[in-house]
């Protein structure tokens, strides 16, 4: 009959719904499916970039002041640039570089090459950051990996030391689940094993107010590694404790071409300075 007909073609789909939900629901929870890469709002990994969590903690102000000292301007790039026009960053004034090589240790970014070469093939003094992730591996296992996929310094005047960008955490607790005391040692292994490496001490980026929640304001590396600070603010603002004075600052993340803008604090030639050693 056809009603009866009709009914079991009903329960035949209902049966075929309840298998492709049994499979999807199998993909989801499979280990290493693009499905289970990550909580819904908590970024893939190896997307971090430099200072992605400025403006939710500390906000954006207004364009930054101008100051007695001559300022260098420069930009900072990772895979979510892709391939930059850097002819036209260069046309623009832009003077210097970074690129992300690496995060944690398991991550380097596809569009290295492009960037980290390109940069210096237009003229630019280019070089090269490593995005931590403390609660991974110890620094000095973080560090040979930064140093062997990019991060490593060479005396041709056109590349700057490595930058430690260490930061809010955007996969979890924003001190990695370290103590200030942990953390403060976790960054000092890093730094001592780059410099062992490279013969240079690291730059280090940061944000004032978490260096001081998850340091406790240390003042332990101001003596001995550059300060690049990130504050999308009219000025630097009050510094961390150790340094006098940054030589770089991130002051925006939507500056023309590349987002991230940079002023480095001084003259071309100290830029070139840096890059001597």
């Amino acid at each position: 009959m056809p009603v009866h007909r009709s009914g079991t073609a009903g329960r035949g789909r209902i049966a075929a719904v309840g298998i492709l939900l049994a499979f999807l629901t199998s993909l989801l929870t499979m280990p290493g499916t693009a499905f289970a890469a990550h909580k819904p709002g908590t970024p893939a990994r190896g997307t971090a970039t430099m200072g992605m969590g400025v403006i939710a903690h500390d906000g954006q102000g207004g364009a930054p002041h101008e100051t007695l000292a001559t300022q260098t301007e420069g930009v900072d790039v990772s895979n979510y640039q892709g391939n930059v026009n850097w002819t036209t960053l260069w046309n623009s004034g832009v003077r210097w570089a970074y690129t992300k090589a690496t995060e944690g240790n398991y991550y380097t970014n596809p569009s290295f090459a492009q960037q980290y070469n390109g940069s210096y093939n237009v003229g630019m003094i280019r070089g090269a950051y490593h995005f931590a992730t403390p609660n991974d591996s110890s620094g000095a296992n973080q560090a040979n990996y930064f140093v062997s996929h990019g991060g490593g310094w060479s005396r041709d005047g056109k590349t700057l030391p490595g930058v430690l960008d260490i930061e809010w955490n955007p996969y979890g607790s924003a001190c990695y689940g370290l103590s200030a005391a942990g953390m403060v040692s976790w960054i000092r292994d890093f730094t001592n094993t780059y410099k062992s490496l490279t013969g240079r001490d690291a730059v280090i980026y940061t944000a004032t107010s978490w260096w001081t929640q998850c340091t406790g304001n240390s003042g332990a590396f101001g003596s001995t590694n550059p300060l690049w600070i990130a504050r999308y603010n009219t000025s630097p603002g009050t510094l961390p404790a150790g340094w006098g004075y940054q030589t770089m600052w991130q002051y925006t993340s939507t500056g023309p071409t590349v987002g991230d803008h940079d002023k480095f604090n001084g003259a071309f030639d100290r830029v070139q300075a840096l890059a001597n050693g």
